[in-house]
């Protein structure tokens, strides 16, 4: 017995990351890939593992299923929500933005992108697109034939990639707008904040009710720029690896208060994703581990 449950807890173990972070795509909230994880675990210690021929794909399977399940339940969460809801930011390793793909599939804005699907969309999307799964191992996790997960597929690509950004960004375009960004802020010049924002900029916040943060979206570059002007006037801005890529991490009086994710398009910053609700910034005090 305990040898079948060190077989079990090696083969779990070796494949966690991977599991949280199809977990963590699918639902954009760290402390629910958790639970999805804890659910896993206590299916998986049940499985008779002789009748397992691929271990990565049973436990994404069930991994699967279990953010299935829960991403359901976050969507009626979500409809009461009070003010924009954004991903749960994650702090990752700098290796993480080295896998272009990866660091593209955990990033704010294709979290968002991906909150437009439908559940099971986004799982197969997820799987094909994210981790190139076979289609026949996807059918299994989300209980569809093979054929119907193709369509799906076809259906979820397409609609990603009318709502992505349109232009891949490398880290260092990101890095060197960010910092200008965040030179401007810092100084004050609004001349400067306005030249690095497209005229439709929009900025979220998500304050969960808890903290102050606009209710709706923030929409141009004037208004924009007026409320980063008032928020960074008494806070310290640094520069962090976030979701896989560059962003900023406002502090008050040492404490992290925001964390500020960009989207960039043609060379200009087109979206801005405040994250202020506190229950949502402990996955930044330190790193998270995602892999494919």
């Amino acid at each position: 017995m305990s040898e079948r449950m060190d077989s079990a807890t090696e083969a779990f173990v070796t494949h966690r990351n991977l599991l949280f972070t199809v977990a963590y795509e699918m639902l954009g909230s760290a402390a629910d890939a958790e639970d999805v994880l804890q659910e896993t675990w206590m299916k998986w210690a049940d499985v008779d593992l002789d009748a397992v021929r691929e271990q990565r794909a049973y436990l994404v399977r069930i991994a699967t299923r279990q953010a299935l399940s829960r991403l359901r339940t976050l969507g009626r969460r979500k409809e009461s929500y009070v003010g924009p809801w954004l991903p749960e930011p994650l702090l990752t390793a700098p290796d993480v933005a080295e896998d272009v793909e990866l660091a593209d599939s955990v990033s704010m804005a294709m979290l968002l992108v991906l909150e437009t699907l439908a559940p099971t969309e986004r799982a197969v999307f997820v799987l094909r697109e994210v981790f190139d799964l076979e289609y026949d191992e996807i059918a299994e996790a989300v209980d569809k034939t093979p054929a119907a997960v193709r369509q799906i597929a076809h259906r979820a690509r397409a609609h990603v990639a009318a709502r992505r950004p349109r232009g891949v960004v490398s880290a260092a375009e990101t890095r060197d707008a960010l910092e200008a960004f965040r030179r401007a802020i810092e100084t004050g010049d609004l001349q400067s904040l306005l030249d690095l924002l497209a005229p439709d900029v929009v900025l979220l916040g998500d304050g969960g009710g808890v903290v102050q943060a606009a209710l709706s979206p923030v929409v141009g570059a004037g208004s924009v720029a007026a409320v980063l002007g008032r928020i960074a006037a008494a806070a310290s801005l640094q520069p962090a690896q976030v979701n896989g890529n560059p962003a900023l991490i406002l502090r008050l009086n040492g404490e992290i208060d925001t964390v500020v994710a960009v989207r960039i398009d043609e060379g200009l910053i087109t979206g801005l994703y405040a994250v202020r609700n506190p229950a949502k910034l402990s996955r930044v005090e330190q790193e998270t581990a995602v892999s494919r």
